[in-house]
């Protein structure tokens, strides 16, 4: 932990060296997802509510996923660019050193201008969290932490499968960005508004929903077991895969030569 502390305050020292580009990068990232949030806004003067859920309901789930994939970017950045360390060569570096080759690709990229993203969802909570009509117990509260940090390491397994796929074709497969961005752009309402068959391959194949739909039930009082409270923790499983798919990529390396 000590040694990822001190690349997390090197990479924040590099990234302000320039901070006029910093604060209008981050500034960029704050208006690129503010239109989202205006999507949202101009659905809901239209329509008083989506498959049930009202306007601050949604909102409630929309800041969730930003904030998640907005965390998972921040700090995951290493496997998004992955494919340059290995186009390059520098990946024949990393395994010859004495670390694991997981925490070298995390330590190697933190792109802390996604506080743009990151300060919008705070701002969405906010809002949504007071007018949402959620009575927030410590189970709510507990709930809504766990959809955070366990929608994080979804998407954080996102980004390790997308590098993954890098052994094997050199470049990032752009397709991946359909779970990752997608995952984030779909996620500003309720996955069951998709439909079922969207619903359950969000739920049996790419986790989302089990961090965002099945979690806010609980919040709403629309379900009350304790499993809806728990099912972000079961997404987080997703990291298995992820990782054995990270493993057999690994074995299958094989360097450019750059």
């Amino acid at each position: 932990m000590s040694l990822y502390l001190k690349f997390f305050s090197m990479h924040m020292k590099s990234q302000m060296q320039y901070k006029v580009s910093f604060f209008l990068t981050a500034l960029g990232q704050f208006l690129v997802s503010f239109t989202a949030l205006l999507g949202v806004y101009f659905m809901f003067s239209r329509f008083n509510e989506v498959d049930g859920f009202s306007f601050q309901q949604v909102l409630l789930c929309f800041a969730v996923v930003l904030m998640a994939y907005s965390l998972a970017e921040c700090f995951g950045r290493g496997f998004d660019v992955f494919s340059q360390m290995i186009g390059n060569g520098e990946f024949d570096r990393v395994l010859v050193r004495p670390r694991q080759e997981v925490f070298q690709v995390l330590a190697s990229k933190m792109e802390f201008t996604r506080i743009g993203r990151l300060l919008q969802a705070v701002a969405v909570f906010c809002y949504a969290i007071p007018t949402s009509g959620v009575m927030w117990t410590w189970d709510k509260i507990l709930t809504l932490f766990l959809m955070i940090i366990c929608g994080s390491l979804v998407f954080f397994g996102l980004f390790l499968i997308y590098a993954a796929f890098s052994f094997f074709t050199i470049e990032g497969l752009e397709f991946m960005n359909v779970f990752t961005d997608g995952g984030r752009e779909f996620g500003r309402y309720p996955f069951s508004v998709y439909g079922k068959d969207v619903l359950r391959f969000l739920t049996y194949i790419i986790p989302l929903a089990l961090f965002q739909y099945y979690p806010l039930l609980y919040l709403l009082d629309i379900e009350k077991s304790a499993l809806y409270m728990i099912a972000p923790l079961l997404g987080t499983l997703f990291l298995i895969p992820s990782y054995a798919f990270w493993r057999f990529g690994l074995s299958r390396y094989k360097s450019t030569g750059s």
